[in-house]
């Protein structure tokens, strides 16, 4: 049954709120945002036909607040809510209370958003399939005796993890039975305290893996497609810094499978919307499940790029109960795309989260670049939210030219006011681990040291920037009014990135 949607809330912030105003603007469809104290002048409360304050900075009390959402929505008369990702994107209490107060949830069910919620419950749920699974325990795991002789059974090294985890947290590696009774412990504890449940499974620790995810979509009436694969495999602290599309290691035959298996999981739960399946691949490139992804995934522009489908309008429409506007044999890749996120973080200081008012911030631009973002210059990183100031994505015919152009972009890129990951990002693009393909989620442990992005200048360098600096010092004394910031942006390159002996 077909139920247009005239009026999308979005329960997010930030350059996603951003990101689906636009796509829902495209399609004639009238947008809410809501925001916090600290977001009240935010570029998605800008964009809006509409805007709710919905409680103060702390997310538990705006963007985490169901009640005030149900309560913005019923204000707004909005007829639908997209939950973009983070915050309640994930929340199957969310999705259904959503449903219940007649409110159509752009997104899976609640029921397929709780079984993959739970690492153990998705296990579960594609057994039934030919799902290729790492080998470990299908149930929470307590006992210390017990966890010793799985251990014993699959081999050291292995990896404990938390059901309801994400983020790396409740995860820890166990190299020797000597370090498993601690760190066992160390895990439930985490797990109890981010996510208010304690259940931990044992898992073989695949060394030095690669990250792959494939996505998917599904229709209310059972029609399936995956879009290719993601490469996710550049990340620190087990989130992801870089992503690119299609992986520069997948064939043919292994998209095939990877694809035929993302769907398996997808039918396990019934699923509708948009969503991804994550893979963890070794170094014999076998491929094994390890979770599902119940949203639109940060790095979806990428797989828009090589596809030409908008994944948000898809979303919508398969959500207003029209079937998949697509078969699998329409999809076909094309050409490459490359995604850097951009976080307020120091990548010289273990990746410390950054905050301060963005002094300069100005986009690149030309061919082939395309930046996701919510903010504007003279806007605050705020400590409340994520780091994330921006999603930059380029796109080529093939991953030289891809890259190439992200190197480029990354160059006309100014951001000031707050450190960033730009320059770690550089780093990576131009290492030949990188280049090569062969580079796993160990990139960071291996290959990266701080010291990294202190580059030497050669001398001729030292004196053309020097010289320029002295003159436009020069200018500012004769003028009455003060250079602009923006006239020293040849010059930040090597005040931000290199070192003057």
């Amino acid at each position: 049954m077909m139920k247009p949607i005239r009026r999308i809330l979005i329960a997010n912030r930030g350059e996603i709120a951003v990101r689906i105003i636009r796509s829902a603007r495209e399609l004639s469809i009238e947008t809410v945002a809501v925001y916090s104290d600290v977001d009240r002048s935010a570029l998605h409360v800008q964009l809006a036909d509409f805007a709710v304050n919905i409680g103060s900075a702390p997310s538990a009390q705006s963007y985490l607040n169901i009640a005030n959402i149900l309560e913005a929505c019923r204000q707004t008369k909005a007829d639908a809510i997209h939950p973009g990702y983070g915050f309640l994107s994930e929340n199957a209490e969310f999705a259904r209370q959503v449903k219940n107060a007649g409110i159509t949830f752009i997104g899976p069910s609640p029921s397929a958003i709780s079984t993959m919620g739970s690492k153990l419950a998705a296990k579960a749920a594609v057994s039934a399939f030919d799902v290729p699974l790492v080998p470990g325990t299908d149930k929470p795991i307590e006992d210390v005796s017990e966890a010793k002789q799985v251990a014993q059974e699959i081999g050291y090294p292995v990896l404990i993890k938390a059901s309801a985890g994400g983020g790396g947290k409740g995860m820890r590696i166990v190299n020797s039975e000597e370090q498993l009774a601690e760190q066992m412990e160390r895990a439930i504890s985490e797990a109890t305290s981010a996510f208010g449940d304690g259940s931990v499974f044992i898992e073989k620790f695949i060394t030095a893996p690669k990250h792959i995810e494939i996505q998917i979509v599904g229709d209310q009436h059972g029609n399936y497609a995956y879009l290719f694969e993601r490469e996710c495999s550049i990340q620190r602290r087990y989130q992801k810094v870089i992503e690119e599309a299609p992986s520069p290691v997948v064939s043919v035959k292994m998209r095939e499978a990877m694809g035929k298996a993302a769907i398996e999981v997808a039918q396990a739960c019934q699923y509708e919307g948009a969503g991804t399946v994550e893979f963890v691949v070794g170094d014999d490139l076998q491929f094994y499940f390890l979770e599902m992804n119940t949203r639109l995934q940060v790095e979806h522009p990428v797989t828009e790029l090589i596809t030409g489908v908008d994944l948000v309008k898809e979303q919508i429409h398969i959500a207003e109960g029209h079937p998949l506007s697509f078969a699998q044999q329409d999809l076909t890749i094309r050409g490459h795309a490359l995604e850097v996120r951009v976080y307020a973080e120091d990548p010289t200081n273990n990746f410390l989260p950054d905050t301060g008012t963005l002094q300069t911030y100005r986009r690149p631009q030309g061919p082939g670049v395309r930046v996701d973002d919510g903010i504007e210059q003279g806007m605050d990183i705020s400590v409340y939210y994520d780091p994330m100031i921006a999603k930059l994505v380029t796109y080529g015919q093939d991953r030289e030219e891809a890259i190439a152009r992200m190197l480029r972009a990354i160059d006309e890129y100014q951001i000031s006011g707050v450190a960033t990951t730009l320059p770690f990002c550089h780093f990576v693009l131009q290492h030949p681990e990188f280049t090569s393909g062969k580079f796993t989620t160990k990139f960071v442990d291996d290959h990266y040291q701080p010291e990294n992005l202190i580059e030497e200048v050669s001398t001729e360098e030292q004196i053309l920037a020097v010289a320029l600096v002295g003159k436009l010092l020069s200018e500012q004394e004769q003028s009455s009014q003060p250079v602009e910031p923006a006239s020293f942006s040849f010059t930040n390159r090597y005040w931000k990135n290199r070192r003057f002996e």
